[in-house]
C-alpha cells in the first residue's frame, strides 16, 4: 500500500502580518516540515503540496499573484514535488488530486496544514469518502479564534470530530517514530 503526503495550504497569508493570521501557525509548519522531511527521505514520489487561490475578490486572503499566496517557505515544494492548485476548501474538489493519486497507487494519505476548521476538516472528510486512509498530524495544523471559541478550542472540537469516525489523528512526534 502506497502513502502519500497531503500539505494542505501552508501559505504566507496565515502567518504575521498576512490577511488571515492563525493561531501558532509557525509551531504547525515546523511540525509539518518534519514530517515532510520523513517523506523526502522515505517516500519521496508521493508529496503533494496544495495551494489555495482565491476564486474571488471577495475572500480577502490568497489573492492571485500576491506574496499571501505564495506557500510558505518552511514546506516550500522541491522542483519534483506535486502541486495543486484549488479553489475550494476541499483539496478534491475540482482538482487533479485524486487522478494524481490513483496514478501512483495510493491508498493512505497523511494531512497536515492549515486551517483545521475549515480546509483540513473538508480535505480529510473528502479523502476517507473517496476511500483512502487518512491520518491527521494534529500538531502540524493550525486555525484561528472563532467568534469568542479560542483557536485552541476550535482546533481540538475539529480534530476530535475527525478522531472519532473519520481518521487516524496522531501527533509529529508519534509519527515520525512509527
Amino acid at each position: 500500500m502506497s502513502t502519500a503526503l497531503i500539505i494542505v495550504d501552508i501559505q504566507n497569508d496565515y502567518f504575521l502580518n498576512g490577511k488571515m493570521e492563525l493561531s501558532n501557525p509557525d509551531k504547525a509548519a515546523a511540525n509539518a516540515a518534519k514530517v515532510l522531511d520523513w517523506f523526502r527521505q522515505n517516500n519521496k514520489d508521493n508529496i503533494f503540496h496544495v495551494q489555495h487561490i482565491a476564486g474571488s475578490l471577495e475572500l480577502g486572503f490568497f489573492l492571485p499573484n500576491t506574496e499571501g499566496a505564495e506557500l510558505h517557505e518552511t514546506v516550500l515544494p522541491l522542483e519534483h514535488e506535486n502541486l495543486i492548485v484549488k479553489n475550494f476548501p476541499n483539496s478534491f474538489l475540482k482538482t487533479d488530486l485524486e487522478s494524481k493519486l490513483r496514478e501512483k497507487g495510493v491508498t493512505k494519505v497523511v494531512v497536515v496544514g492549515m486551517m483545521t476548521h475549515m480546509c483540513i476538516d473538508a480535505t480529510v472528510r473528502a479523502a476517507v469518502d473517496l476511500g483512502f486512509e487518512t491520518t491527521l498530524i494534529e500538531d502540524a495544523c493550525a486555525t484561528r479564534d472563532m467568534s469568542v471559541v479560542p483557536a485552541e478550542q476550535v482546533h481540538y472540537a475539529f480534530v476530535s470530530a475527525l478522531k472519532s469516525m473519520y481518521a487516524n489523528v496522531i501527533s509529529t512526534e508519534d509519527f515520525l517514530q512509527q
